[in-house]
């Protein structure tokens, strides 16, 4: 039998505000995850793995530093002449007001694009999210959405109740969707969309177009009004009555937010989650060459990660160590995430902190203290931005924050 046309398009365009001086100079897809991931990396490498090599990259804010990640696709051999990675840039000139620029919203996006759509004619449109550490074959989910028939198919997962506020709640029968809820305050189920959806793509383009002429009337100028998926689009599809789940069982993480990012990169100093280090589906990467990670004498590292170029001579405990990173003598770093090249200095202490590349923290600094809430409260988390200096014997109390290039 041939083989389903399958295109993929990897939306990384947000602003990804939520994660505050963290994406203030870089898109958040470019957030660097255990030391040594980029998040764009886990949706690339995993349609690498599906033999999916049709993959347009959406790109709109801070574009230059998703383009330096992934290096024309060649860590997923994706650099090819016909087919690969395509990045897609917000354009003027090509359309309506409501078709030029920036997107507002991840259906709006489709709508902008819709016409390059139907023009590639894929059998299968993936959409995906590059904000999520996960690992799928998404020739499971073809498989699922052309058996089923569907219109659309969402990838799902199980998150406690408490959390599926902050998602698309999926309620379903039997693998039929029956109604979804986009951030409901009082969720009904902890079922939520992954944000990895397979759609027909002649049943969407039409279905775009149809939905932009009833909502664009009382939208702002330059905006379609379809906003994101679970305003308008995913429940116009349940109610035509073929849109159905496919079940993700292992695991899955939303790291959109300071403490969810925090909790995610905690998670892997102990496990590999079921994601890295898979025989056969390696996670792939743009890394530069560096000399080993070294932990000198005095240096003691309990339960955490240490990227190539790491000089350790103090205590790491339960932390992600970017390449690069010094930790002195007498520094502590406890419940933290520190990207390349930042100095932990002499006496200096970390908790429940992200600090951004090329950092400094002086000697005696304390960043936050330990009784901070890391992973359960976004407010907890203090975040240090890209290039910032924290003088010697400065304090920060918990959830501070620091623009990229501040002097403390």
């Amino acid at each position: 039998m041939t083989s389903p046309r399958v295109l993929a398009i990897i939306q990384a365009g947000g602003a990804g505000s939520r994660m505050d001086v963290l994406t203030a100079e870089r898109a958040k897809p470019a957030l660097p995850f255990a030391g040594v991931y980029q998040l764009v990396d886990f949706p690339l490498s995993n349609l690498a793995h599906s033999n999916v090599d049709d993959v347009w990259l959406s790109v709109q804010y801070q574009a230059f530093t998703i383009e330096e990640e992934v290096a024309n696709g060649r860590p997923w051999d994706l650099d090819r002449t016909s087919g690969g990675l395509r990045l897609l840039m917000p354009e003027q000139g090509t359309g309506t007001m409501d078709e030029d620029g920036f997107a507002r919203g991840n259906a709006d996006e489709l709508f902008r694009i819709r016409d390059r759509i139907a023009t590639f004619a894929p059998d299968v449109l993936l959409v995906l999210s590059a904000d999520h550490v996960y690992r799928l074959d998404y020739r499971e989910l073809v498989a699922t959405h052309l058996e089923a028939g569907a219109e659309c198919t969402v990838v799902t997962t199980e998150v406690p109740l408490s959390e599926a506020g902050d998602h698309l709640v999926v309620e379903h029968d039997d693998g039929a969707v029956a109604r979804v809820d986009h951030k409901p305050e009082a969720p009904r189920t902890g079922t939520v969309a992954t944000e990895v959806f397979a759609y027909d793509p002649r049943v969407l383009v039409p279905l775009l177009e149809e939905l932009h002429r009833a909502l664009s009337s009382d939208s702002p100028a330059g905006d379609s009004g379809l906003g994101d998926f679970g305003d308008h689009l995913l429940p116009a599809l349940v109610q035509r009555g073929r849109t159905v789940v496919h079940p993700l069982s292992g695991y899955w993480r939303d790291l959109g937010q300071p403490h969810l990012y925090l909790r995610a990169n905690l998670e892997a100093t102990t496990d590999d989650l079921g994601v890295l280090g898979e025989p056969g589906w390696a996670i792939l990467t743009r890394q530069p060459q560096r000399v080993p990670a070294r932990v000198l004498a005095g240096g003691v590292v309990e339960d955490s990660l240490l990227s190539p170029g790491a000089l350790i001579s103090g205590l790491v405990r339960h932390s992600v160590i970017g390449p690069g990173v010094v930790v002195e003598a007498g520094a502590e770093v406890h419940d933290s995430v520190v990207f390349a090249d930042t100095v932990v200095e002499a006496g200096a202490r970390v908790h429940w902190s992200v600090v951004d590349t090329g950092c400094r923290v002086g000697a005696g600094a304390v960043l936050s203290d330990a009784g901070a809430d890391g992973t359960g409260d976004p407010d907890q988390v203090t975040l240090v931005g890209r290039g910032s200096s924290v003088g010697s014997g400065v304090r920060l109390g918990r959830g501070s924050r620091l623009e990229p290039g501040t002097t403390a």
